[in-house]
């Protein structure tokens, strides 16, 4: 059963969460293997994968926000986009694009910032906009401070909160075809409760950054756990061969109904309106080739078909929606 544990050092500004994904990340696996268009993810594509819906948990466990946090890497590699999308429940999502060869032993950058153009994006949408409200959106390149590419997620998504939230953060991520596991490590923040979208940036917690010896011991110590450890140990036997000198308070842990799970919010309803964006024209350009429209959802596999006699009832239906809107004002 996938789990999320949070905790706090006692007495010290430090905070941490370990997620375990495991019949949630199945699913996602098994979804993308059944599909006969693209087939399962090679290995490192997987891993890759595993480690973002790993992280996206995490973060989402770490803010005061009510809304999905989505978590993208897009590039100019054989992998297109890797994207994960976890809800407050922390229900999640998550797909990638793959259009080549991914061979195994291929690195981060060889996937996905062939040109050193590669991209990190954290997008927070509220459940409840005001009127002309946009998501938060943080955007980081996939190379460091030197220019360099960096070549693993855990690298990408610290230097992310250290840009834009000016917070030390240390993550071990890690991803098979069984688990997706993570450990998060933080520095609070100096003031309040904070959250991504930037409203603890301060100059208090620049000014702090590095120099917290409790946060900086915590996290070697957190940077001492091996792949095979995180992937096989449970979240107890962790923490304890870690932190068996550190006094820690440990908050009730997530898991089944509160934990995290495998949920797709695609529905037929959702492809019907993006089909009639497209346009009566084109719509009737793809059935005069095919018997049908097919959509299938990228996240759960989902085929949706939609006949000629389908297809002329979404746009009469969306006549009669708008005639109906305007006879309202």
């Amino acid at each position: 059963m996938s789990e999320l544990h949070k905790f706090l050092f006692d007495g010290l500004p430090v905070r941490g969460a370990i997620v375990r994904l495991t019949d949630s990340w199945q699913e996602i696996l098994r979804r993308r293997a059944s599909n006969t268009e693209h087939g399962a993810y090679p290995a490192d594509v997987q891993s890759l994968l595993g480690e973002i819906t790993a992280a996206a948990a995490l973060m989402q466990s770490n803010i005061k926000f009510d809304g999905a946090l989505v978590l993208q890497i897009f590039g100019d590699g054989p992998v297109k986009l890797a994207v994960t999308e976890v809800q407050p429940d922390f229900t999640l999502r998550s797909t990638a694009t793959v259009m080549g060869e991914v061979e195994t032993g291929t690195s981060l950058s060889q996937m996905v910032n062939v040109s050193n153009q590669g991209r990190c994006a954290i997008t927070l949408d509220p459940k409840t906009k005001f009127p002309g409200q946009q998501p938060y959106q943080g955007v980081v390149p996939l190379f460091d401070d030197a220019g360099q590419p960096l070549e693993r997620i855990s690298d990408v998504l610290e230097h992310y909160m250290l840009q834009s939230e000016q917070l030390d953060t240390t993550l071990v991520l890690a991803a098979d075809d069984k688990v997706a596991a993570g450990l998060l490590i933080q520095r609070l923040p100096m003031e309040g409760a904070g959250n991504l979208a930037g409203s603890m940036v301060s100059r208090e917690n620049e000014d702090q950054i590095g120099l917290n010896e409790h946060y900086n011991r915590i996290a070697i110590l957190a940077k001492s756990l091996k792949t095979e450890e995180l992937l096989q140990l449970d979240v107890d036997t962790v923490l304890r061969r870690l932190y068996w000198e550190e006094p820690l308070t440990r908050f009730e842990p997530l898991m089944g109904e509160t934990g995290p799970k495998f949920q797709c919010n695609c529905s037929r309803e959702r492809v019907g309106k993006m089909i009639v964006s497209l346009g009566r024209e084109e719509a009737e350009s793809i059935l005069t080739e095919r018997s049908d429209i097919e959509v299938g959802c990228e996240f759960c596999g989902v085929q949706y078909r939609f006949d000629p006699v389908d297809a002329a009832q979404l746009f009469t239906d969306a006549v009669l929606l708008q005639q109906g809107n305007s006879g309202t004002h």
